[in-house]
């Protein structure tokens, strides 16, 4: 009988879908799992057999969940909003909701066509109404609460209004802005409304000011930190600028010593909880305060050096920061200018991670030593940046070597506060060891001392205190694009009010157009139906609008991980339209036990979501202060790209052997239009691209045309993209699965070759065929050898270690190793079979299917008990000893392991071989060492 794989697997994907086979059950006495992907986008191009690496391995834990017992919520669904459909949108007109309803639609029958056990009942999708009402939801909720570092938690805000009614703000212990003003509470009652409103933005969690922000013009729309490369937008490749913008932002910063704790708690990778310590960043030292000559400005730094105050031989600022502008004299204002703009092309990282480029410019201004009141000058320098700390350095070139880079580039002094210590031509970075010299009275004091002792001396003159900073940042939470969740918020002289959450959600209006308005308001400006009545609690048109009862709607929309810092709860009740989950599902499911995704969302996704979860703890709503429990970082397929080499200035090309003789350029070609000799099919490429048409060919002598082959990263641009559909229609799903598997650990990265998945698909012809003999079904109820026991019994305990500990590429090698032992021993015994059927179901989910309805089932094999391994198949019986002679081997004897020392030599000494080799000698003894080797000397 044919393995036929397309009818198998079209038929059990259909009968799954009919029984609602993977529907999870939220009122289930069983012990649940909770398996999750990271939310996918959308996009047009659809999947390539790159992006179901970590589906298939969470499909495979979550198949095997099931068939252990457990109660399994394996859910799939969109982060549908984002900026590809709205640039889309731009190029076409067409609505973003259209193309994303049409990519999800091919999503979904990629994802079907692999035969995930998803439960689709479940589907969430971040664009619906339905699901941005909780997102919008829990923007409110950010917006009343504020944070208490008293309590460690957030707080309603009308706790902090009571806290100002009676005692002011002077002992509020809060996560605020910089600077808020001091009250008592008889200040706080003579406030205007508007007056109050605008002191409370500065603590509440949620929070509208005015922010440098990573500007695309080409895009229209401020991006975060990580959508930036190299001064560029991550997709696009767009000039980005630095440019002050009112937004909303996220206070993430409050929640910073948290985030930073739990991460030890959490079984993720090492190198993904040190990506977020880093980028939290936790510094303990001191603030302290430098006056600026002729100025009332004062300049605050942050150090965790303050023991080597007095080696402080000039300041450097974030070129962004406001006071530069002030301080600036008029003979520097031009140079100052020119490098502010300059530097406003660079994102932070970039900054931050050019170390080797040393710039700056002089103000013209000095600043005054708080200790020796001499004379500082004051430059910017676009390694300071302005959101970490407070923008500003006090530099110590002696004891730091960027200080030192640049005191050195500028001819600045280096006065040294170490000593014994050489600083003439580095700086002193030990931060544990070390004596204090020419520093006052913190000379010939050890470090440790001389921080505290610095910090008692800065505290006592009243010019800084004892500080912990982070890294850290406020979330920029605004984006100027129309794709995303509106903001609930109307504004009423100018200040942010709620829309209430009963008449949420807040709906995007239709718009005519996707780009910003000709005056540069984001798109929802181009609504004619934006404004909220206050007394009717609609929308309505935006004429209406009379600033007694109707007002102006927010113009921004939210950022994509709004909608993907809650969904993982969502999840566990998508149906409730009262709450974003109910209780009864909250405290079931809990949150994630296996979340699997990449690790380039490490400082994204991840951290915002952390901060979300603790969030919606703190205010009762979740029982969990963790999403996710334990989380893999699956690796990169990676693609083969095909490479032609151009000769320059010219539109000839050249075979890979002669294009050493010629100054060319690679031109990434379509893998499509070259075959397993790398032969590029001339014809082809032709009609591929105009420009090309009239192309001439230098080929190899034979005419064939070689390209270059070369692995690089699988996408679209590189034309090396591989369709996972094409594969299931001429392998299979279930080939697909396995072989994606086989190619390495999950966590590495890995060359995609489909030259090699032939091994893989006839793995599974080999495992067909074991079931049968020729075109019959042949298992028998007949008791199994004791081979294919022990066969069987060492791939249960492998697979069963394997699947535990995630190493799915070494399963599918102990399969293969199965079916080659169980076809030479010609096993057809159900003993056996049955539960191999089980053993392999996870990778390969159809064929097992199929075994498994032949073997007289009824019922699905994914909830078929998975089979225990027991030690009594596996112990060996018999030990085929190798008979030495004065220590070379001559033959073997299989004898029993249950046989005594002398029962061996007994035995050994019996067999007519032994009687030949000594030819009538008596040895002059026997060495025997039971299950191991016999040696018979002399």
């Amino acid at each position: 009988m044919q393995y036929n794989f397309n009818e198998i697997e079209a038929k059990w994907q259909k009968r799954w879908a009919a029984e609602n086979t993977f529907q999870a059950n939220s009122n289930s006495a069983q012990k649940k799992f909770y398996g999750l992907d990271m939310f996918p986008y959308p996009s047009g191009a659809g999947l390539h057999v790159g992006h179901p690496l970590g589906y298939i391995a969470s499909d495979i834990v979550s198949r095997y969940k099931r068939h252990k017992g457990f109660n399994v919520l394996h859910p799939q669904g969109y982060d549908s909003f984002g900026l590809p459909a709205e640039q889309y949108a731009i190029q076409t007109g067409q609505h973003p909701a259209t193309t994303t309803k049409t990519n999800i639609e091919r999503y979904r029958q990629q994802l079907d066509r692999i035969g995930f056990s998803f439960d689709w009942s479940r589907e969430v999708r971040t664009s619906n109404p339905d699901y941005y009402n909780w997102t919008q939801w829990i923007f409110i909720q950010l917006f009343n609460h504020y944070y208490c570092y008293t309590s460690n938690k957030a707080q309603p805000i009308a706790k902090l209004i009571d806290l100002f009614e009676n005692e002011g703000n002077k002992h509020v212990n809060a996560a605020s802005d910089e600077g808020v003003e001091s009250f008592n509470s008889a200040e706080w009652k003579s406030f205007s409304s508007e007056k109050k409103e605008e002191i409370l933005l500065h603590y509440r969690l949620t929070y509208l000011a005015e922010t440098e922000v990573n500007w695309c013009p080409a895009l229209g729309t401020v991006l975060a930190n990580d959508e930036v490369v190299n001064g560029r937008s991550e997709r696009g490749s767009h000039p980005v600028y630095k440019k002050k913008m009112k937004q909303w932002s996220m206070r993430i910063s409050a929640y910073a010593e948290r985030l930073l704790e739990d991460l030890d708690g959490l079984d993720w990778s090492e190198s993904i909880k040190e990506a977020q310590r880093n980028w939290i960043g936790k510094s303990e030292g001191a603030s302290v305060k430098f006056n600026v000559k002729d100025h009332d400005e004062v300049i605050e730094v942050f150090t965790t050096r303050p023991d080597t105050i007095f080696g402080v031989s000039f300041m450097t600022l974030a070129p962004e920061l406001d006071l530069v502008q002030k301080i600036t004299t008029s003979a520097q204002k031009e140079a100052v200018d020119a490098y502010i703009k300059a530097s406003s092309l660079k994102s932070e990282r970039d900054r931050m991670a050019d170390v080797k480029t040393i710039s700056g410019v002089f103000t013209g201004a000095y600043a005054i030593h708080p200790f020796t009141q001499q004379l500082i000058p004051i430059w910017i320098g676009d390694y300071v940046l302005a959101g970490y700390g407070t923008g500003a350095v006090m530099a110590v070139p002696s004891g730091d070597q960027r200080d030192f880079d640049f005191a050195t580039h500028f001819n600045l002094p280096i006065p040294n506060v170490f000593e014994g210590v050489d600083v003439s031509k580095e700086a002193y970075s030990d931060k544990d060891n070390g004596v204090i010299t020419n520093s006052d009275f913190l000379n010939g004091l050890k470090i440790k001392e001389e921080i505290d002792k610095a910090i008692s001396a800065i505290e006592a003159k009243q010019i800084g205190k004892r500080h912990t900073n982070f890294r850290l940042r406020d979330a920029v939470f605004s984006r100027q694009r129309y794709w995303g969740e509106p903001f609930p918020v109307y504004y009423v002289n100018g200040l942010p009010r709620l829309i209430e959450a009963q008449y949420l959600p807040l709906v995007l209006p239709e718009i005519d157009e996707y780009l910003p308005t000709e005056d540069g308001a984001p798109p929802l400006g181009r609504a004619k139906k934006w404004a909220w009545n206050t007394s009717t609690n609609q929308v309505v048109s935006n004429d209406q609008i009379d600033e007694v009862t109707t007002f102006p709607i927010e113009l921004n929309t939210m950022p994509g991980w709004a909608g993907s810092s809650w969904y993982m709860f969502r999840y566990m009740d998508p149906h409730n339209q009262d709450q974003m989950a109910s209780q009864d599902a909250l405290n079931y499911w809990q949150n994630v036990d296996l979340y699997i995704g990449g690790s380039e969302h490490a400082t994204g996704h991840l951290l915002y979501s952390r901060f979300w979860t603790k969030f919606l703890y703190d205010i009762n709503e979740i029982p969990v202060e963790e999403p996710f429990k334990k989380m893999i970082n699956q690796g990169m397929i990676l693609g083969e790209s095909a490479f032609a080499y151009r000769i320059k200035e010219t539109n000839k090309f050249v075979t890979q052997s002669k294009a050493k003789d010629f100054e060319t350029d690679p031109i990434h070609v379509d893998v499509s239009m070259v075959n397993v000799s790398h032969q590029l099919d001339i014809q082809s490429f032709k009609k591929w691209r105009s420009e090309f048409a009239t192309a001439e060919f230098i080929t190899e002598k034979d005419g064939s045309f070689l390209v270059a082959r070369e692995v690089e990263k699988m996408s679209k641009s590189k034309y090396n993209v591989i369709n996972p559909d094409d594969i299931c229609e001429t392998y299979g799903a279930d080939t697909l699965r396995m072989y994606e598997m086989f190619l390495g650990p999950i966590e590495q990265a890995k060359p995609w070759n489909t030259a090699g998945i032939t091994g893989v698909h006839n793995f599974l012809r080999k495992l067909w065929k074991l079931y049968h003999n020729g075109e019959q079904f042949e298992v028998n109820n007949a008791a199994a050898s004791k081979e294919a026991m022990k066969t069987l019994h060492k791939t249960i305990r492998k697979v069963t270690e394997d699947i535990e500990n995630f190493s799915f590429n070494t399963s599918v090698s102990t399969f293969m190793i199965a079916v080659n032992e169980l076809a030479k021993q010609k096993c057809n015994s159900k003993e056996v079979l049955e539960p191999l059927a089980i053993l392999i179901a996870p990778f390969a989910p159809h064929i097992a299917e199929e075994l498994w309805e032949k073997l007289g089932h009824n019922d699905s094999i994914s909830t078929a008990p998975f089979p225990v391994y027991e030690d009594k198949y596996i112990v060996e019986e018999v030990k085929t000893y190798p008979i030495s002679f004065n220590g070379k081997m001559r033959f073997t004897l299989d004898l029993s392991l249950d046989l005594a020392k002398e029962e061996i030599e007994k035995s050994v000494m019996n067999d007519e071989r032994t009687k030949k080799q000594l030819a009538g000698r008596t040895p002059k003894k026997v060495i025997v060492v039971p299950g191991k080797i016999v040696n018979i000397v002399g």
